[in-house]
């Protein structure tokens, strides 16, 4: 697996309870699930570079 970047993320808490919730629901940490609905969203808007797709594809 690729070494992950770390960055602080300011969010409001009203969203970050929602995010806290949705991701216990989905059995994932809240940082797993944030990685998750920003990936989803890149791969809606074909951003996601295709090499990565195929890897996603296979898992």
């Amino acid at each position: 697996m690729a070494k992950k970047k770390s960055f602080p993320l300011r969010i409001d808490p009203d969203v970050y309870k929602i995010i806290e919730k949705w991701a216990a629901d989905e059995f994932r940490s809240v940082n797993a699930h944030i990685e998750f609905l920003l990936r989803e969203s890149a791969k809606r808007a074909g951003r996601l570079p295709s090499k990565i797709k195929k890897q996603e594809d296979e898992e």
